[in-house]
């Protein structure tokens, strides 16, 4: 990211339940990386994937974040009053000759084969609109290589390591590596911030971001917070809402989970105030090469 470009991050949640201690943790570290960089922070609500939203869910998480200090520049963006843009993407990858039509279920594939990266048999065929399809866009031999703020030189071979990997599903749902680099163009995002477990699918979205000609914003993946059995805090493993009753006590534990060694003296000061301070002494090198934080 050129030096004279205004830093702008985000914060990207998808409304399928209430904000965890693991989302609030990625949320202040972006938080704190756009404000220390005198940047602006932006707020999304990754909203495309319809059957699993919760209702009322999105205005929860807005709640969640004021009360916890972390407010948003500018008006919130919601993926859904923009699918659009996404289908305008993916058409010119069918212009391209980038993309190409599929009828294989997940059932269909896991009976021929239990590898992840999908096999092409779809990729030279010709199938009518009359049916439902899925559109998978093509990858070739090239070596995606990034230089991730925390995690270092990261570098995927996309044909062997992920395959034709899937836009929109049959349902008409635009799938999230399309979505999302079409939606940090539109906001002009230079800069992410997000959990390690997406480092994975980050060469995916880079590999779509030169395909289509977008810009290449830099990333910093954080560590992900783990539970006793050492797994990530999601929904999927029911993990508890963020506790909001004292949340300048949450954001002290989690700034000392960020490895940023707040002062004790700091322990009981105002939420802004904490804040205040973390801006301040910021130092995300603290959390380089660490992939995950356990729960005490």
């Amino acid at each position: 990211m050129p030096e004279s470009l205004v830093y702008r991050g985000r914060f990207a949640p998808s409304p399928t339940g209430p904000l965890h201690l693991g989302s609030l943790y990625t949320a202040l570290a972006s938080f704190l990386q756009a404000h220390s960089k005198q940047g602006q922070w932006l707020l999304r609500i990754d909203d495309l994937d319809t059957p699993r939203n919760v209702a009322g869910a999105a205005d929860r998480i807005l709640k969640t974040l004021d009360n916890f200090g972390l407010h948003w520049d500018g008006a919130v963006d919601y993926q859904s009053q923009h699918l659009e843009d996404y289908q305008a993407a993916l058409e010119t990858l069918r212009a391209q000759q980038q993309v190409y039509a599929c009828v294989c279920s997940r059932k269909s594939l896991a009976a021929i084969s239990s590898s992840a990266i999908y096999p092409g048999i779809c990729r030279n065929q010709n199938y009518s609109a009359d049916q439902p399809l899925a559109w998978r866009v093509k990858t070739d031999h090239r070596q995606i290589h990034f230089n991730d703020l925390l995690q270092g030189e990261v570098s995927h071979h996309l044909a062997s390591q992920h395959g034709d990997f899937i836009l929109k599903r049959k349902e008409g749902i635009i799938a999230y590596p399309l979505a999302v680099v079409v939606d940090d163009t539109r906001q002009q995002i230079n800069h992410i911030v997000r959990g390690v477990d997406l480092l994975d699918a980050t060469p995916k979205q880079i590999y779509l971001q030169q395909l289509l000609g977008l810009p290449l914003p830099g990333y910093m993946h954080v560590p992900v917070i783990v539970d006793q059995q050492g797994q990530k805090l999601s929904k999927q493993t029911l993990a508890a809402p963020v506790d909001e009753f004292v949340p300048q006590l949450t954001i002290f534990r989690l700034l000392q989970w960020l490895r940023q060694n707040p002062p004790d003296e700091l322990q009981q000061a105002p939420v802004a105030e904490l804040l205040a301070w973390a801006i301040l002494h910021w130092q995300p090198d603290a959390l380089k090469k660490v992939a995950s934080i356990a729960l005490p």
